[in-house]
């Protein structure tokens, strides 16, 4: 029997096969288009498959190379690499277990076979979120109705979110208790001027990374510090309007409301 492994995270699918052969073709060819044709992904479907991984990781697995010869690429970090190589070795002790499992279901004196089943399956949660955050709480603000809830996510940006009373008591809100933030990409809104004050409470600025322009909206890719993204889905109208193009200073602005949180322990 032929196993198929992968690691999940709380929030979801974090590495399975198709997602490591693409570390892998990264790192053999230096280019993210190269290395969606090696898979075979789309090129958006690459680029959203490593903001995944970066946003998701204790360290960004992939980063972009500036300037040299031929300009700049992609490559993989060396903390990316430690992940290909932990997964490859965890994916053949997998495979061994998988054997021995599979020889004592044939052996009728062996354990019970959908008990065995109930122990090997996963569940795993995928939110439809294109943007998600995972870190400690630093802030707790108690109002009369509401919390202020404010999550590092690195070392220079923190998300606020706002939840009920009910909410906080059921998130057992505490200081330094880790939380997964998703704001869904219609939430956000980009704006460039850097004079311009507004009342949300998210403000990420970040580099402008990629472009995706849809037959009606736009997928904007913003680049922050750490390796980490943000996406925002805005019309080709405000795609004009702002004047967007990739290396363009640019933030990312969403309401406090618009931020869910979720504590998978």
């Amino acid at each position: 029997m032929i196993g198929r492994f992968g690691v999940d995270l709380a929030a979801g699918s974090f590495l399975g096969d198709t997602r490591i052969r693409l570390l892998e073709a990264i790192e053999q060819c230096g280019s993210i288009s190269q290395a969606a044709r090696e898979v075979p992904l789309s090129y958006k479907a690459a680029w959203d498959a490593v903001d995944a991984m970066n946003n998701l990781a204790e360290e960004p697995l992939v980063e972009r190379s500036a300037g040299g010869k031929h300009g700049g690429g992609t490559l993989l970090t060396a903390y990316g690499k430690r992940v290909v190589s932990l997964y490859r070795a965890m994916e053949a002790e997998y495979q061994l277990a998988l054997d021995r499992v599979t020889a004592s279901l044939s052996d009728p004196a062996g354990e019970d076979p959908q008990a065995l089943r109930r122990l090997m399956r996963s569940v795993g949660v995928t939110p439809s979120a294109r943007n998600q955050f995972v870190g400690p709480v630093t802030t707790l603000r108690a109002g009369e109705v509401t919390f202020e809830v404010g999550i590092r996510f690195d070392g220079m940006n923190e998300v606020v979110a706002q939840v009920s009373r009910e909410g906080a008591e059921q998130l057992q809100l505490t200081i330094g208790r880790e939380l997964h933030a998703w704001v869904n990409s219609s939430a956000v809104i980009l704006m460039t001027d850097e004079s311009l004050r507004i009342s949300a409470r998210n403000q990420l600025w970040g580099e402008v990374l990629r472009i995706h322009e849809g037959p009606v909206s736009v997928d904007v890719v913003l680049g922050l510090p750490a390796g980490r993204t943000v996406s925002a889905l805005i019309t080709r109208e405000s795609l004009h309007e702002l004047g967007l193009k990739e290396g363009l200073r640019a933030c990312a602005v969403f309401k406090a409301s618009s931020v869910m949180l979720c504590s998978f322990d």
